[in-house]
């Protein structure tokens, strides 16, 4: 049996990350996208530290609510969601929801006529890893027509929202999408309606957030200068806990030429053109979905080598590839990478920041289980702030 593969979620950088938000948008109120990564704890931490929770379904509002949540702490940010889950979130209290279309308003009219609306526009998302302007988004030219129908259905519409895209490595898109946010709440005093909620969506990206940060705020301020009765919130996912978790794969199968028995340092190779091939126990069916589904390029690095977890730095490497342990021949986890051809059978190789978008979306395909998670809590100045922090939430 092959050594079960496994994350290691550092609760602590979630922690800090929450801190870092609070420092950069203060004004901000962050509702973390459950899609991303539904862990329980990764839920506890943030409703424990005053998040808002933005869900997708039913299943997502129900995880959140039974951690003590309230419902207004909530918003259903799916602008296209079955009649039965309108009515069971009427139902759970859960009143703030979007909508981008006019047989959404028909169907909440009648399964939640008290629903607090937020209209969700289209922008431009194609500075985006995942574009979502395809699927979501109401264009600019058809809001004054959603608000009128809003309005002749009594239904409360009480601002706008917008969404970038999924991983957005352009910080400019968030100004364009403040500019029509803008244009969208004067349709809306137009329409009779005095909006109070501008949600400015997710997208934000760790390495660039500082600077989306400023290009944000500075937007705001130029198009929504007086904020007296104004709220503001955001759906922030993959920042959250992108970074915190970390995977260990086992390696249970290898395929090399017969010329390379541990010393890779004679290999003349073409960089292009894989040596050793590598199977480990997780893959694309997994964790790593999100090469397929996340447009991802996760590449590894050793943990154990013949069995030690000691690795010096000046073991050869070679040009190697790393394959999922299904049958399908799509189950490739790195076309290309250089590891060393001495790695055996029960070695180890890890991942770092496999936190969005893996483990919520893995599957059990060719009967291969989903990873277990190990929690720390980082050992450092945070890691007392996070215990307290969740035994308050248990």
């Amino acid at each position: 049996m092959p050594r079960k593969l496994f994350f290691v979620a550092d609760l602590s950088y979630t922690l800090q990350q929450h801190l870092k938000w609070k420092k950069f948008l203060p004004e901000i109120h962050p509702f973390y996208a459950v899609k991303c990564n539904p862990d329980p704890y990764v839920l506890r931490l943030l409703a424990a530290l005053g998040t808002g929770f933005d869900c997708a379904s039913n299943g997502e509002i129900s995880q959140v609510l039974s951690l003590g949540v309230d419902p207004s702490r909530v918003i259903f940010a799916n602008p296209c969601k079955a009649t039965s889950f309108v009515r069971q979130s009427a139902k759970a209290g859960v009143d703030m929801m979007t909508f981008d279309n006019t047989d959404e308003l028909y169907k909440i009219s009648r399964a939640h006529p008290n629903a607090k609306l937020i209209v969700r526009i289209l922008t431009d998302d194609s500075k985006s890893l995942c574009r979502l302007g395809l699927k979501f988004g109401a264009p600019l030219v058809t809001v004054p027509f959603l608000l009128t129908k809003a309005k002749e259905l009594n239904l409360d519409v009480i601002g706008v929202s917008f969404h970038v895209g999924s991983g957005c490595y352009d910080s400019a898109a968030y100004a364009d999408a403040i500019r029509r946010a803008r244009s969208a709440f004067d349709m809306g005093k137009e329409a009779g309606y005095e909006f109070t909620l501008l949600d400015v969506g997710g997208g934000f990206e760790d390495a660039m957030f500082e600077m989306a940060a400023s290009i944000l705020m500075e937007s705001i301020n130029t198009y929504f200068p007086v904020r007296d009765n104004l709220r503001i919130i955001a759906e922030p996912g993959r920042y959250y806990v992108a970074k915190a978790f970390s995977l260990a794969v086992n390696i249970i199968a290898r395929r090399a030429p017969h010329s390379i028995e541990g010393d890779s340092q004679d290999i003349e190779a073409d960089p292009e053109q894989p040596k050793v091939m590598y199977y480990v126990n997780d893959g694309v069916y997994g964790a790593f979905n999100c090469i397929v589904f996340d447009h991802q390029t996760p590449q590894p690095y050793v943990l154990s080598l013949n069995g030690s977890f000691h690795v010096p730095s000046s073991v050869p490497t070679c040009p190697s590839s790393v394959w999922g342990p299904t049958c399908d021949s799509i189950d490739c986890v790195c076309p290309v990478t250089h590891l060393p051809g001495s790695l055996r059978v029960g070695d180890w190789l890890a991942f770092e920041s496999m936190g969005a978008y893996t483990i919520c979306a893995a599957s059990q395909f060719n009967g291969f289980q989903v990873s277990n998670v190990i929690y720390t809590t980082g050992g450092g100045a945070g890691s007392a702030e996070v215990r307290n922090a969740l035994r308050s939430c248990a």
